[in-house]
């Protein structure tokens, strides 16, 4: 095991006694868990289509060593840098999920993914962590300096990422985007009458989605009336829970992912909770919910309104994404296509989840020397 002294001034050194360990840790768990589900849903959901045994898990280490070094690369930079990344990574993502909308593939009605050198990308899992910092730094530029036009900048900066969601159409994504945006501006000192508007908002914007979006109603009205259309996934969902019990039927001795179409992706919890039974389910959100209470109290005695805002708003997009998805395999919320951070199968999440961890670890990192003005 690599050991440093607090002597050491490599580059290594320093980034091992700055970086927050606890939460390192915690995000290596959550990987190896993820590793382990993958290994166990993916080869039955493989076989099912054709496809060689192991071609999930191959292509999930195939991204995986990647993220990992992005996750560490990122996690090195001072703050002026994660600014710098996110406004290009928000410009090039921003630009290649518009692209999706003239040459993107179509898959079950929606248009979000572009195919490169025989890979499938999509654009708009790199905008949400490049969103939240952006939009963190408008925000603090705003309380930093009055004459210039933060929330202006974030209200139109929103406004053009959800458009283009909800042209894809991609209703669930423009949620967690709204959620994180909304948490922000909050944080930054939202007056209480613009609180209840966005609420009423919100609510108006659910009720369109619902008369103008079928699919969006379909999911909605199989939520509130079971019965009443094909709601085959989360029935085997359900009874993969059932089965698992407390300690679950073992390793390798689940049936729900013989059957179920996303196994390896939106319902791995549901493998999770038959294989390995409920204590794996708890240490999953225990996972999650101390890596995102640690940080929000990380944020709390932060000085930097900069580091505070975007911060939050990552750990805000960490944390509501892990609840949709469980949510959803719960059949707590309706549903939607959302992987579980860390431990789902998918390139593009993999690598826009270890993009925003790094920004996060980079944020977190103990800087005794910063400003409040960085």
């Amino acid at each position: 095991m690599l050991t440093f002294s607090r002597t050491d001034t490599s580059v290594v050194g320093r980034w091992w006694w700055t970086v927050d360990r606890w939460t390192l840790i915690a995000v290596g768990l959550l990987i190896a868990i993820g590793g382990v589900l993958t290994l166990a849903a993916s080869p039955a959901v493989a076989e099912r289509i054709g496809l060689d045994q192991f071609h999930f898990v191959h292509r999930q280490v195939l991204f995986l060593m990647p993220a990992l070094a992005l996750m560490f690369a990122i996690s090195l930079m001072p703050p002026l840098w994660i600014r710098r990344l996110s406004a290009v990574g928000l410009a090039g993502s921003f630009a290649l999920m518009a692209l999706t909308l003239v040459v993107g593939s179509e898959i079950k009605g929606a248009h979000r993914w572009l195919y490169i050198a025989g890979l499938s990308l999509q654009p708009s899992e790199f905008v949400k962590p490049c969103f939240a910092v952006v939009s963190g730094w408008m925000f603090a530029e705003q309380r930093r300096n009055e004459g210039f036009p933060g929330n202006l900048c974030a209200i139109v900066l929103f406004a053009a990422v959800a458009a283009v969601l909800l042209m894809q159409p991609d209703v669930g994504m423009t949620l967690v985007i709204s959620v994180v945006w909304f948490a922000q501006f909050f944080v930054a000192g939202l007056p209480m009458v613009l609180v209840g508007f966005g609420g009423v908002i919100g609510v108006v914007g659910l009720g369109a989605a619902y008369s103008l979006l079928p699919h969006v109603a379909s999911r909605i009205d199989r939520f509130l009336d079971p019965a009443g259309g094909d709601n085959y996934q989360i029935e085997r969902a359900m009874q993969a829970f059932q089965a698992g019990g407390l300690f679950g039927r073992g390793p390798g001795e689940g049936s729900v992912k013989s059957v179920l179409p996303d196994a390896h992706t939106d319902f791995i919890f549901a493998v999770a909770g038959e294989e390995f039974g409920l204590f794996l389910c708890l240490l999953i959100i225990c996972l999650f919910a101390f890596v995102v209470l640690r940080g929000y109290s990380r944020m709390l005695a932060e000085n930097n309104f900069f580091i505070m805002l975007a911060g939050t708003g990552l750990l805000t997009q960490l944390g509501l994404q892990a609840v949709i998805n469980i949510g959803v395999n719960l059949r707590l919320m309706p549903t939607k296509g959302m992987t579980l951070p860390f431990i789902s199968y998918g390139g593009s999440s993999l690598l826009a989840l270890a993009i925003g961890m790094g920004m996060l670890l980079a944020l977190t990192r103990s800087r005794p020397s910063l400003g409040g003005n960085l």
